[in-house]
């Protein structure tokens, strides 16, 4: 898995709520202009819970299509039985998936030991490189420290963690997992400088302040510390804006992505719709970050 900032992707769809090919394809063409190490699909921020099974493999082959090579490519495998992760986690390495992010299945809640033997299943058909997304306070269901550490001494392939985490739990679960373990943080970049220093490896970042957070991230690991402070401090706002709530993030991430990006968005019901004063912070948010990327390989 490469060091670095990675995209993952909005779900862009038409006016009939069907996905949107051109809106997707232009979506990661300025995320590989803005330099991101790796283009990732099928997250939360993709909606992946309103994508039938088909389309969730459409968006895997546009994805790897529009990629071609030129980043890491990741996607997450969701899905309510072992028998459709591992469908899923084929498609995408019939795609040429570089690494995968294995869900927990959104049915019922279980004990720790029910979810280390589905996740044990699924990455046992599997050679690539997986991820857990490890993020409860979205999922509604997560591991402890002591349950990655189990399922990371059964698989070798299993060697990262997608957290939602504070830079002090991230810099725990370094020390724990140890040499060869990496972990990826979220949260839109909040305390994007404290979890570099406390050892995370990347970020998953949604697309609408991602050119930001890899630019932050490259002045960080050049040495140039007091800068990646000033820019990621610039930036904060927005973060906070669009992090109120996963669909906060969707409703009005997306849109701040748009207005940069040029981009109409229409909603897959059922969604949170914008507000007409929430429109008029984000405009400003989007005048003051300007066009997307800000800022190019």
């Amino acid at each position: 898995m490469k060091r670095g900032v990675h995209a993952i992707v909005f779900a862009f769809f038409d006016g009939d709520e069907a996905l949107s090919r051109p809106a997707m394809r232009r979506q990661v063409a300025l995320c590989l202009e803005a330099g991101v190490a790796g283009i990732a699909a099928l997250g939360l921020a993709t909606e992946v819970a309103k994508l039938s099974f088909a389309e969730r493999c459409r968006v895997i082959d546009w994805t790897a299509e529009d990629v071609n090579g030129r980043a890491a490519l990741g996607f997450t495998i969701s899905g309510p039985s072992v028998a459709e992760q591992v469908a899923l986690l084929r498609v995408a390495e019939q795609a040429r998936a570089d690494w995968l992010v294995l869900q927990p299945p959104q049915v019922g809640n279980y004990s720790a030991a029910e979810y280390i033997a589905f996740f044990s299943r699924v990455m046992a058909e599997t050679d690539l490189p997986c991820a857990i997304q490890n993020a409860p306070q979205y999922l509604g269901r997560g591991l402890s420290d002591h349950d990655i550490d189990t399922l990371r001494r059964r698989h070798a392939n299993f060697r990262i963690i997608k957290a939602e985490a504070t830079a002090d739990d991230a810099a725990r679960l370094k020390a724990m997992a140890g040499e060869g373990f990496r972990v990826f943080n979220g949260r839109g970049g909040l305390q994007m400088i404290d979890c570099l220093a406390a050892g995370c490896d990347g970020f998953l970042l949604a697309p609408d302040l991602v050119d930001y957070g890899v630019r932050v991230m490259q002045l960080h690991d050049s040495g140039q510390r007091a800068a990646a402070l000033r820019l990621h401090q610039e930036v904060l706002p927005a973060i906070g804006f669009v992090m109120r709530s996963l669909e906060h993030l969707v409703c009005y991430g997306k849109r701040l992505f748009a207005l940069r990006a040029g981009l109409a968005v229409f909603d897959r019901a059922p969604a949170m719709r914008p507000e007409p004063g929430e429109l008029a912070t984000l405009e400003a948010l989007a005048g003051q970050l300007g066009r997307f990327p800000a800022f190019t390989a």
